[in-house]
């Protein structure tokens, strides 16, 4: 049995090296491939899309997994070998549903449509992007279609990215959690706004760049096994755990967007670094799931790099960059401006208290999508009927509206929900390491993160995407996905911050 076993390993190693091809050749597009390679690229991508798929789906695939399933039940169900077995089955049992040719078009629409998004964007111009959400959206109809019965149209799309969740579950998390968070904003509307203005002056640049550079070195992120360029929308990919790399923007009249955004991606290279290599080119080798994944950038760029700890050890170095525009402003007044509570268009800018409601906000919109009660020609309007709602704020355009985020050009539906389940995870992640590094804020005003990041390699990333993300988070902090402990956070922070 162990001869099957190595040839399940050695097809998984190739599916996954192809699968990376595809990963750079998306990074590629995202960050130097010209605007007229688009279309080829599609093409490209839909031949490597469907090779994967044929490769993942095929007889002699099948045919190693039954055998080697029942073999799983007689392993230590912890084993690496369960694991990856079960894993394996998993994903021929979902892949082996849906046609290797819709798999091709799809990676063909999409690369099309993430072109004509950036386009849209820069133009304010949903119609030019109108037409591929379109296709996109009935593509994802299908795909689900292909899973039924369901217990909702969107499972099946929200357990590519949460393994195990159901669309249920996280609308009664957040039934829990949007009251609370409501009170808090109306709490804080109440009180004498904090002044930010200053992180608004022009900042240069590079030394925003060199800036951000300086705090990813700090966090631990290896520069030998990763690196950093720009794109229209942040985010980290890997081609391999010794190939992470980030991407960040930079805005020169908004301090905060490059930097929380690289301390942000930040946080999800160091997961992806930190995975054991022995899990490489297998499907052991990726995160537990998104949620997971946001938890620990979400953590590094909040509960690290919001507080208050974080800056009595970098804001004299963050004055050194930009003498004209901090030299006059207290560590306290910077401190209250980063953490100000706003309502705003960007979700990327958003605060920790209302960022949790900008993805409410587009788990309504994704669920009214895949169940027909809305159109897409009619989401500028329902995304700012619902920004009005629940923030008070109306975009006054498309780009800081409906087009704000790459996620559906790229066929991403059922991704947001993970970005507010990320947010829940990090809180308890960090009321359990507070518990086992009782000093870890006095190390944080020193600069040292080396305890916090190995807290999280032994607990989180070591562990690849053997256990599934409820599973992960019961087993290290002794219970599943629960926002209490975020609700809990939230007001002890802007309680002391607007003090009320």
């Amino acid at each position: 049995m162990q001869e099957k076993l190595n040839l399940l390993k050695e097809k998984m190693a190739t599916i996954w090296d192809l699968s990376m091809i595809g990963a750079l050749m998306g990074w590629d597009q995202q960050t130097y491939m010209p605007p007229k390679g688009a279309e080829e690229r599609g093409e490209q991508m839909a031949t490597l899309s469907r090779l994967v798929h044929e490769m993942a789906t095929s007889d002699e695939m099948g045919k190693l997994l039954d055998e080697l399933v029942p073999y799983a039940q007689t392993l230590d169900p912890d084993s690496d070998d369960a694991r990856l077995i079960k894993l394996a089955k998993r994903e021929y049992d979902k892949q082996t549903r849906v046609p290797a040719e819709k798999v091709a078009e799809y990676a063909r629409v999409t690369t099309m449509a993430q072109g004509a998004w950036v386009q849209a964007r820069s133009e304010s111009n949903f119609g030019l992007f109108q037409p591929h959400l379109e296709r996109i959206v009935e593509l994802r109809r299908e795909y689900a279609s292909y899973f039924a019965p369901y217990d909702h149209v969107y499972d099946p799309l929200l357990d590519d990215f949460e393994p195990g969740l159901k669309t249920a579950e996280v609308q009664q998390i957040f039934a829990r959690l949007r009251p609370q968070q409501v009170e808090l904003i109306q709490a804080i509307a109440s009180r004498p706004q904090v002044d930010d203005s200053f992180l608004h002056l022009k900042y240069d640049d590079k030394k925003q760049w060199d800036f951000g550079v300086e705090v990813a070195t700090r966090f631990g992120y290896d520069w030998q096994a990763g690196r950093q360029d720009r794109s229209a929308h942040p985010f980290t990919t890997s081609f391999g755990i010794r190939d992470v790399r980030i991407t960040t923007r930079v805005i020169e009249d908004q301090l905060p967007s490059a930097l929380f955004g690289t301390m942000h991606e930040t946080g999800h290279a160091l997961y992806q670094q930190g995975i054991d290599w022995k899990y490489r080119r297998s499907v052991l080798g990726g995160a537990a799931s998104l949620a997971v994944h946001e938890s620990q950038s979400r953590m590094w760029e909040n509960l690290v790099g919001r507080s208050r700890a974080f800056w009595r050890f970098f804001y004299p170095r963050l004055q050194e960059y930009f003498p004209q525009q901090l030299g006059n402003v207290s560590l306290e007044a910077f401190y209250k401006a980063i953490n100000k509570v706003e309502p705003s268009f960007i979700r990327v800018e958003a605060d920790e208290a209302t960022y949790n409601l900008h993805i409410m906000l587009r788990l309504e919109l994704e669920i009214a999508l895949m169940e027909g009660s809305l159109e897409v020609k009619h989401l500028p309007e329902a995304w700012n009927t619902r920004m009005k709602e629940y923030l008070g704020i109306i975009p006054p355009n498309d780009s800081l509206g409906v087009l704000q985020d790459i996620h559906w050009s790229g066929g991403m539906i059922g991704y947001f929900p993970t970005y507010a389940l990320g947010n829940l995870i990090s809180v308890q992640l960090w009321e359990k390491i507070q518990q086992d590094i009782p000093n870890l804020e006095e190390q944080i005003e020193r600069g040292e993160f080396s305890a916090l990041l190995g807290w999280l390699r032994e607990k989180i990333h070591r562990h690849g995407s053997k256990y599934e993300p409820q599973e992960l988070v019961e087993k290290v902090t002794g219970s599943k996905i629960d926002p209490q402990p975020y609700i809990r956070y939230l007001n002890t922070k802007y309680r002391d911050i607007y003090g009320f």
